[in-house]
């Protein structure tokens, strides 16, 4: 990990432990905007509303609730009039449940957050089998999921989420001139989800 990576950055993902804020970030509305503004840059409540798929005075409303636990801030750089203010996100990557010994709110939290997340992947995927015949051949070709299965001691699974998390983390190029001409958006999820009892010691 780069010794200079900001908290919240994908090199330096922000740890969160307060259930409020895992709360207050879980609604379907402030998740979709803060992937457009992680993913697009500043942009007012108006260029956001569509995305969130509300009125422009109702994502000022969900932006002030990100803001308050710190996920987003007023760009004041690019402020044009008192009126139409753009928001920049400030954490592009969170990271929770590292204490085995939390509490029972921030495990309900998590899960409220996993979740809508869930919700999300889902939503994303249905959209693209829904119009996969439009994409272009290469694209369907390239494009697929795969499960598997694995044996590993913890250090292990640690060592193998770091490991895909490097190798993803080659192409995320979030900076648009760090991308090929030809590069699109691609969804990517690693799931890794102990498949045994809890009792279970073999």
């Amino acid at each position: 990990m780069p010794s200079d990576a900001r908290a919240g950055s994908p090199e330096n993902p922000a740890e969160i432990t307060d259930p409020r804020a895992l709360r207050a970030l879980a609604h379907p509305a402030r998740l979709a905007i803060m992937e457009h503004l992680i993913l697009e840059g500043p942009a007012t409540a108006t260029q956001v509303a569509d995305v969130a798929g509300l009125s422009p005075s109702a994502c000022s409303y969900h932006l002030r609730a990100l803001a308050r636990y710190g996920f987003v801030a007023e760009d004041r750089s690019g402020v044009a009039d008192r009126r139409h203010r753009p928001w920049r996100a400030l954490r592009t990557a969170i990271t929770v449940g590292g204490d085995p010994g939390r509490p029972g709110a921030l495990r309900a939290a998590e899960r409220l957050l996993f979740e809508s997340l869930q919700a999300r992947i889902d939503e994303i995927h249905s959209a693209y089998l829904d119009r996969q015949a439009e994409y272009p051949r290469d694209w369907q070709v390239a494009a697929g999921t795969r499960q598997d299965v694995v044996h590993v001691t913890p250090d292990e699974l640690v060592l193998l989420r770091e490991q895909v998390a490097e190798l993803i983390g080659r192409y995320r190029r979030l900076r648009p001139q760090d991308r090929p001409p030809d590069a699109r958006r691609v969804k990517v999820i690693a799931d890794f989800t102990p498949w045994f009892s809890p009792g279970d010691q073999r």
